[in-house]
């Protein structure tokens, strides 16, 4: 039954992040976990405990996958309901360990089984994040963007820290005994602390706006993903394209990934031409994402700029594993799953930002939003983030507002404005405080216009990176585990 109960915490936790943003079901479900931890008679069962939350929370957070490796990567359903299901079981493993860990250290007082706990978890989530190319998709901080108070604090610990408070707040409110008085006004002081300040944070300017304001026309095609790589529908598509480009003239007009769903090789001559002179014609320049070759017969996932101001180039360096490229091992993958240009190659690890308009723009590809410390090597230099994306790939689903949440995140991090163009949603514009200024409908085709401002600083987060955040996870470790006195040394 605790296993049971475990698993429907974790599964619940889905609803704190979007669309449905019930932010303090965060709590709730950590709180649960913490509990059930607090009870558990070993090792053994907390990290039994542990994986049943983790299973639960993936398999309802990641349950998008199944769309990109059945519907349009060809998979027959059993095999992908499997891959997913061996996939969710490696993300659990993480909270696994966590609970293995908080049974085996937990003792003495509620502050100390909290901060064990706060400590665990952010150590558990930033291996995650890291491990093998890292998967930091559901961070629990992602959960705490406005209007969360919390949310004042990712521009100083970023979403690592952020998720050590929510899971420091969920343990010491289980662990605290509230039938003393003076524990449960300590405790309730504690906690209304951290959310006081995490609201004044909110009001602290960490980045000033640069330069004159930008006009921008993020352009969302819409094109099927099953329809995309028809030979037969290529020359719609680049009409499409073109006529998009033609339509909304603008200093910075943006496509989105993989706009054009071949090599840039091999494109009809003179197309790119013709989209460059379009972006003159409108005074600025046109970003697409395409793919590209180099002389070695490397394929590159990439953004390249047209128009106004020298061509330049930007090359995706975090690449998806099984996606984008096979891990070693695992080429028997691709003889279940029809994945188009999944033998790429990553970009240099060092890229400067783009120079357009009059600012600096550092683009990310898709799913490298996730990774906020990388996106951290473009500062200070560049003045906004650009961030295009093809999510055609998971229809309908949950990792639409879900990677919307983590732009929002990665804006606040930055002190930068987050511009978003995808190919089916959430193109939008997010803004260095984290709000959504615009955003188009998904599952339509159109262009968001919208003048954007440019901005330089450095947030707390941007000089430390995730340093503090670990920083404080291990003090907080040492702090719960460290004896107070001899008899606790005994022990």
């Amino acid at each position: 039954m605790r296993f049971l109960i475990a698993l429907l915490a974790g599964g619940a936790s889905v609803f704190a992040y979007a669309p449905f943003g019930a932010m303090p079901l965060a709590f709730f479900s950590l709180a649960v976990l913490a509990a059930l931890l607090a009870g558990a008679p070993r090792a053994r069962s907390g990290f039994l405990l542990g994986f049943a939350w983790g299973f639960g929370a993936f398999a309802a957070g990641v349950s998008w996958l199944f769309i990109a490796l059945h519907r349009y990567g060809g998979m027959p359903a059993p095999l992908a309901a499997l891959a997913i299901g061996l996939f969710c079981a490696y993300l659990a493993l993480f909270p696994g360990l966590i609970g293995a860990l908080q049974v085996r250290l937990q003792r003495g007082a509620a502050w100390r089984r909290a901060t064990l706990f706060a400590g665990l978890w952010t150590l558990g989530e930033y291996l995650r994040g890291v491990l093998f190319t890292g998967f930091p998709w559901l961070a629990v901080g992602y959960t705490q963007v406005p209007p969360s108070p919390l949310a004042g604090f990712l521009p100083v610990l970023g979403v690592y820290g952020v998720g050590a408070l929510v899971a420091f707040v969920a343990a010491l409110a289980v662990a605290a005994d509230w039938r003393r008085r003076r524990q449960a006004v300590g405790v309730a002081a504690v906690v209304a602390l951290l959310f006081v300040a995490g609201a004044g944070l909110r009001q602290i300017g960490w980045t000033q706006p640069v330069g004159e304001p930008l006009k921008v026309a993020l352009l969302q095609t819409n094109i099927e993903q099953d329809l995309k790589w028809a030979p037969a529908r290529l020359q719609d598509w680049l009409q499409v394209n073109a006529r998009m480009v033609a339509d909304n003239p603008a200093q910075l007009v943006v496509l989105p990934e993989t706009t054009l769903p071949l090599l840039s090789d091999m494109l009809p001559r003179g197309y790119l031409d013709l989209l460059a002179d379009y972006a003159r014609a409108g005074g600025g320049d046109l970003v697409l994402g395409l793919f590209t070759r180099d002389a070695d017969d490397n394929i590159y996932n990439a953004a390249v700029s047209l128009g106004s101001a020298p061509s330049q180039h930007y090359a995706k360096r975090h690449l998806v594993p099984f996606g984008e490229y096979s891990p070693p091992l695992f080429g028997w993958f691709y003889q279940l799953a029809d994945i188009p240009m999944s033998d790429q190659t990553r970009g240099a690890p060092h890229q400067p930002p783009l120079a357009l308009g009059g600012q600096k723009v550092a683009v990310n590809i898709c799913y490298e939003d996730l990774f906020g410390a990388e996106l951290l090597d473009s500062l200070p230099e560049a003045t906004l983030l650009l961030n295009i994306s093809n999510l055609a790939w998971y229809g309908n689903s949950l990792a639409l507002p879900q990677h919307l949440q983590i732009a929002r995140a990665r804006a606040l991090e930055t002190g930068r404005p987050m511009l978003r163009s995808t190919n089916t949603g959430m193109t939008a514009v997010v803004q260095p405080d984290g709000e959504v200024s615009a955003r188009l409908p998904a599952f339509e085709s159109g262009a968001l216009h919208a003048e954007v401002r440019g901005y330089q600083g450095l947030t707390p987060y941007a000089r430390w990176g995730d340093a503090a955040a670990l920083g404080l996870a291990v003090l907080a470790l040492l702090g719960a585990v460290w004896p107070r006195s001899g008899r606790n040394r005994a022990a």
